[in-house]
């Protein structure tokens, strides 16, 4: 047996130990590529520039006191890249049949004595090839995962030379718990520092002072968030909240050009995420309504993941992000009004600690039995419906092994009991929806996806009957 080479942090254990009947912790993707390549051009590629980040090497090691990674002495990449060729049913098309392969494999454990995440080729796919790529949510989380899938495109950058750990760094990993679970003092203030947009937080323990009245305001906003988070209430009752099966289907859509959303959004005085948003959540309300469901004054939550670690950190992998409950308005019909309740809903959001506090509770499920921590991450199942990602990726196409990345879409896992997954995502110049669900719930997600594009087109009609100028 190898020999432990690193402890793995708290949350990361965490995402390890979160497996359960119904849902797979993996963050599971798709890439359509043209011309095909070769599942030998793909494993040599995995072994000049996947093998640089270490821990796509390690397997995990579980003990009494939590998990570490240890080197696979027998690795071999044919275990990890491998070939599948799609058998459509009668009357079944390509895409409906890869879609079937991914909710199937979305289901389907990883191997525990390997390193945990597997590449999928399906060699013939519309003219060119597919990937399917697993990964399990304890090695990264998606903004780290996003990063390593950029360096092994065509001319994707290594990962930085990583220097020996020094043993002040040993406990980098836990930063936020050490400071959340500390009493509110100026250390804990300290630890949490603003990088870069949005709300990006990281490591600041050597920042400067705050003034007191500063101190003041934030510890009266963490108390504020922390009560926020403890009495909210259970999300509202719908077809997509019940007792999750087990069976997964995924969908997806044609992109729409972000210029379009961008316009929308200047035209209506809202962000492009305010029009995307608005659009998840009046898809969501219209397949409601169409089954006969009342939904007239109904919101559900989707918890969306927020980064905590700058973007110029993410090759170090592992999870660093936090959890915010968005509410999305699908009972308001009018697609204007929907947007302005959604804008609203995000300018609350503005200054939060939630994802903070979310975080630290991800951190002490890492270090309670396992019925436990399934006991308290079912509570964030209760207070919501999805979980929902929207991620910023690259503004031109990428190639890969040659071939061009045409389209590409992944799906991170839900915990607990949830059975929906939102995927949003921006690459060469569109934005795409992407929806993973449970078949208790939402046996075919596609009826879903087809009614983002219809949400869309309101809004742009609207938008090209304002005045002009």
């Amino acid at each position: 047996m190898s020999a432990p080479t690193e402890r793995m942090s708290r949350v990361d254990n965490a995402w390890l130990r979160m497996d359960n009947e119904v849902n797979l912790m993996m963050v599971v993707a798709v890439w359509l590529m043209t011309p095909a390549v070769t599942r030998e051009a793909i494993a040599a590629r995995v072994a000049d520039k996947l093998m640089k980040y270490g821990r796509f090497r390690q397997r995990v090691f579980e003990d009494a006191l939590g998990a570490s990674w240890v080197e696979d002495e027998s690795f071999d990449v044919d275990h990890h890249v491998v070939a599948h060729r799609l058998a459509p049913h009668p009357g079944q098309g390509e895409r409906a049949a890869l879609q079937e392969l991914v909710g199937r494999l979305a289901t389907t454990p990883l191997d525990p004595s390997r390193p945990l995440w597997q590449f999928h080729l399906v060699e013939d796919y519309e003219g060119g090839s597919a990937m399917v790529l697993r990964i399990h949510h304890c090695i990264a989380d998606g903004i780290a995962l996003i990063s390593v899938m950029l360096s092994i495109t065509d001319g994707g950058a290594d990962p930085p030379a990583r220097r020996r750990r020094e043993p002040a760094e040993e406990n980098e990993a836990d930063w936020l718990v050490d400071a959340i679970l500390r009493p509110f003092t100026e250390l804990t203030v300290k630890a949490i520092g603003l990088y870069g947009s949005g709300m990006a937080r990281s490591v600041d323990m050597l920042a400067h002072p705050q003034p007191p009245l500063e101190l003041a305001r934030m510890g009266v906003q963490v108390v504020s968030d922390a009560a926020a988070m403890a009495l909210m209430p259970d999300d509202s009752p719908t077809r997509l909240k019940g007792t999750p099966s087990g069976v997964k289907h995924v969908a997806w859509g044609e992109p729409v050009p972000l210029d379009a959303v961008k316009a929308v959004g200047k035209a209506l005085g809202a962000s492009v995420n305010d029009v995307l948003l608005a659009c998840v959540a009046g898809a969501f309300g219209t397949w409601l309504r169409e089954r006969g469901d009342e939904v007239a004054g109904k919101e559900i939550r989707a918890m969306v993941p927020v980064n905590l670690r700058p973007l110029d950190k993410a090759w170090q992998l592992g999870n660093r992000f936090g959890l915010v409950p968005l509410v999305l308005p699908i009972g308001i019909e009018n697609p204007v009004e929907r947007i302005a309740a959604v804008r609203l809903r995000m300018q609350e959001l503005k200054g939060s600690y939630q994802p903070l506090l979310a975080f630290a509770v991800l951190s002490v499920a890492g270090l309670l039995i396992k019925p436990a921590q399934d006991a308290l991450l079912n509570l964030f199942a209760k207070k919501a419906t999805a979980v929902m990602t929207n991620v910023p990726g690259p503004a031109k196409p990428l190639s890969f092994c040659g071939s061009t990345l045409r389209q590409t879409m992944f799906w991170v896992p839900q915990s607990g009991h949830m059975g929906v997954g939102v995927s949003i995502l921006s690459y060469a110049g569109g934005v795409q929806f992407g929806l993973i669900t449970d078949e208790a719930l939402c046996p075919a997600p596609q009826e879903v996806i087809d009614r983002f594009e219809p949400e869309f087109e309101k809004l742009l009609l609207l938008t090209l009957m304002l005045p002009w100028g």
